[in-house]
């Protein structure tokens, strides 16, 4: 049988990124290690973001580097301050204590400058600096640098102004295998494009009657490097610069020169960059920028099944209302992982496990349940919680008295210490823990047969009350033994069965939030031509249960508290939705953990 995985946080990591950063420092070409994170703020991050970013910031804090945050800010028509925000409380969220000493912020407002021939951002400090007022980095704040980088190419010859829209851009561009056709202005000397360039920028011209184009190769093999769009003009105002700017670079020669301004000196993406690598070393190369320069890495980026990743997707979910938000606990977002109360560390115990790859491949929903489980095993507080209720009235416990038992807060961390849970005459059990007519190898509650009360008392069951126009059992008849105080018997003899209770007299009213896989299929994306993703959507992704019983000691439960509802599941209170005197509570993950079954089969 197979050893389980266990989570390699402290564990020096290898993979061939590292391996390449290894050789880098060993052959003095890096001193000190660079990364970033450089999401775009048009949206809310992912469970495939979490990955590159214990990526980026695993690199940084292994090499005792540095890894900056940055808001790839350049399309101000999609962009906003609450994704900034939100990006910005994510990855703090989940660095927290792991890696948040590497986190690279800058003082506010810092802007790149020209030295000589040169660009440089001044002033950086570390997110570690208590004094200083800081922010992430942003590229709209490198504007004034990258027009000045532009200039520099039209200057040089390597850029010009076309007169073409974008639909005949993209025609001409061509496909590969074939020539791409050449812009009717690709000619124009520098003189005329520095001035047009210049009267883009002062607002002249009309949104897509121009645009900045480099001057490569029509004929390359790889289509990017087919005198590619650099500037093009957007009358939009910006959350960071406002009406500062007309014209906007694309995110091609946006990143790169933002890397180099930084100084980067390892550029992780995901595969699909693999082709624009030609074009982030042209630009750096074409500028004859002093070195050192930056380099462009790729690694497999992370598909999970019965999930989408597309930002795209994702946002047409929220739009038309099939879930609650981008931090919907349904949702793959890191938002709605943290509210759902998956630990941070579950989740970069996730992104170890799966490695980093040159190969894409999908990744179970499974494994990311078996990180969760196993973190919140080892720090959840156990209670009980009867989500369907079904009341246990036992006729020889006196009907005044009330008990208290001692019961363990974590049988896995003898420190979190024991709490005192309320006993009573009127109990409240789950509806399927009492059956009436039992099937075949049923060992809880039924007529005549006898169960332990967790931490209690043996019951047997006597009787029981229907409502008279359904039929069904409302009401549980049984008598205790006095002398089974603690759940055992001076005799010895054994139940088959224990179940959990609470006391009808001291129970908390709550509602609570059952999820599921917000897509049926394995592969949501996986579909004929022409179908639509939302076709897939699990009806049953969410199950809300009302008048649900909980023990006493969780009505003033903490938000993001983990918590075991014993032989139910994990749980969490509900941070937006829970309310003085009415919480909920959010399933974080079940009991059952099909990834470990799973591995014992093949072990």
């Amino acid at each position: 049988m197979s050893e389980p995985i266990q989570p390699t946080e402290t564990a020096e990591r290898e993979d061939f990124i590292r391996e390449i950063v290894k050789a880098d420092l060993a052959a003095g070409r890096t001193r000190q290690v660079v990364t970033r994170f450089p999401p775009e703020p048009n949206g809310y991050l992912h469970i495939g973001h979490a990955k590159s970013i214990c990526l980026n910031f695993g690199i940084a804090r292994q090499f005792d580097g540095q890894c900056n945050l940055r808001m790839d800010d350049t399309n101000p028509a999609k962009e906003d301050v609450e994704y900034e925000e939100s990006i910005t409380a994510d990855v703090r969220w989940l660095i927290a204590g792991w890696a948040d000493h590497c986190l690279g912020f800058k003082p506010r407002k810092a802007k790149a400058v020209a030295q000589g021939d040169d660009f440089h951002l001044g002033a950086v400090r570390s997110a570690a600096d208590p004094q200083a007022d800081l922010e992430p980095f942003r590229a709209s704040d490198y504007f004034d640098a990258l027009h000045a980088f532009a200039v520099r190419l039209i200057e040089r010859g390597k850029a010009y102004v076309c007169d073409h829209n974008a639909e005949e851009v993209d025609r001409m561009r061509g496909a590969p295998g074939e020539q791409g056709e050449p812009s009717h202005w690709r000619e124009r000397g520098v003189a005329e494009n520095l001035d047009l360039f210049a009267r883009m920028r002062s607002g002249e011209f009309p949104d897509g009657s121009r645009t900045l184009r480099a001057r490569i190769d029509m004929g390359s093999q790889n289509v990017w490097l087919r005198d590619p769009v650099l500037y093009r003009i957007r009358h939009t105002a910006h959350h960071n610069t406002g009406a500062a700017w007309c014209i906007y670079p694309l995110y091609d020669f946006a990143h790169g020169l933002s890397d180099y301004i930084e100084g980067i000196t390892h550029s992780i993406c995901t595969l699909e960059f693999v082709p624009h690598r030609a074009l982030y070393d042209w630009l750096l190369e074409a500028l004859e920028l002093p070195r050192p320069l930056p380099h462009q890495y790729e690694f497999a980026r992370l598909n999970v099944t019965h999930t989408v990743m597309s930002k795209r997707k994702l946002l047409r979910l929220v739009n038309e209302g099939h879930v609650g938000g981008w931090d919907d606990p349904r949702m793959p977002t890191i938002s709605g992982m943290r509210r759902r109360g998956y630990p941070a560390a579950a989740l970069r115990d996730f992104a170890d496990r799966i490695g980093v790859a040159r190969r894409e491949n999908r990744v179970e929903l499974a494994l990311l349940e078996h990180c969760v489980r196993e973190d919140l095993n080892r720090h959840a507080l156990r209670r009980m919680a009867v989500l369907k209720p079904l009341k246990v009235v036992i006729e020889n416990y006196p009907a005044d008295q009330v008990e208290s038992f001692e019961v363990g807060n974590n049988p896995e961390d003898p420190a979190a210490g024991t709490r005192q849970v309320r006993f009573s005459r009127e109990l409240w059990i789950e509806q399927d823990d009492f059956r009436e007519v039992p099937p075949p190898k049923y060992f809880r509650l039924s007529p005549g047969v006898e169960v332990r009360l967790r931490g209690a008392y043996f019951i047997r069951c006597t009787s029981v009350v229907k409502d008279p126009a359904t039929g069904e059992v409302v009401e549980v008849r049984a008598t205790y033994d006095p002398e089974t105080r603690g759940g055992n018997a001076p005799d010895n003899r054994k139940v088959k069965a224990t179940i959990h209770w609470v006391s009808a007299a001291h129970a908390v009213e709550a509602e609570v939030r059952l999820f599921e896989p917000l897509f049926s299929s394995e592969v949501p994306d996986d579909l004929p031509d022409g179908a639509d993703f939302l076709t897939g959507l699990n009806p049953a992704s969410l199950e809300v249960l009302t008048g649900c019983r909980l023990e006493a000691a969780l009505a003033d439960a903490t938000p993001g508290t983990p918590l075991q509802f014993e032989r139910v599941g994990y749980f969490v209170a509900d941070p937006r939705d829970s309310k003085p005197g009415a919480p909920v509570f959010l399933r974080t993950v079940t009991l059952k953990d099909a990834w470990a079954r799973a591995e014992k089969r093949q072990g």
